[in-house]
């Protein structure tokens, strides 16, 4: 029983590896696109977030003790879990671009200067309507024309799913048109304006 509690706790850090790896790729690319350097910062700190993320994995996995027979599977998701790091690693690379201001190739820079859309992020404070209510009910982007690219909560990053729960602290990272982002940050914190780190 011990073993299968620990084989669980391995996957679940697996799964967060790889779900933190996709949004990232997500946001590197929104932030080239974008040319966003508020997306590449969130990249960047994620970048060190999946660091240590990924070193408690590898050391979970190493401490469990296997049968013979269950070794190999157990290397496969240590290999997987390293491949999620490279993926965060060239994220991160992609971000450094936006960072470091070098001029994107023609065709990106084409692409960017057409691009009618912006990033911002809105804290959601106490007296938010948008409190215990899932993203398909908050209906953001119906109400304010801005997509949810991501939900920072604390120092976890959270890749938005329709039935994700919005919470009192949480800071949404939005794209949209630049004419949304009053009305987002209103619905998100409509007394007050709060820190974003």
């Amino acid at each position: 029983m011990a073993e299968q509690k620990q084989f669980e706790e391995i996957v679940a850090r697996f799964v967060e590896l790889k779900d933190t790896s996709e949004l990232m790729m997500d946001l590197a690319y929104s932030s080239l696109l974008l040319n966003s350097p508020e997306l590449a910062e969130e990249v960047e700190r994620l970048e060190e977030y999946m660091d240590k993320r990924h070193t408690d994995f590898e050391l979970l996995a190493l401490r469990v003790d296997f049968k013979k027979e269950e070794a190999s599977g157990l290397l496969g998701l240590i290999r997987l879990g390293l491949a999620t790091e490279k993926i965060a690693d060239a994220a991160a690379e992609m971000a450094e671009v936006v960072l470091r201001g070098i001029e994107p190739h023609p065709v990106l820079k084409l692409t960017i200067k057409d691009a009618e859309e912006t990033v911002t992020q809105a804290c959601v404070t106490e007296t938010s309507p948008l409190i215990n209510k899932t993203l398909k009910e908050a209906r953001i982007h119906e109400e304010t024309g801005m997509s949810v690219l991501a939900i920072r909560r604390g120092e976890k990053t959270l890749r938005p799913k329709s039935d994700s729960k919005i919470q009192v602290g949480d800071t949404l990272i939005a794209s949209g048109y630049a004419e949304g982002v009053n009305d987002l940050k209103k619905l998100a914190s409509p007394e007050q304006v709060c820190d974003i780190e």
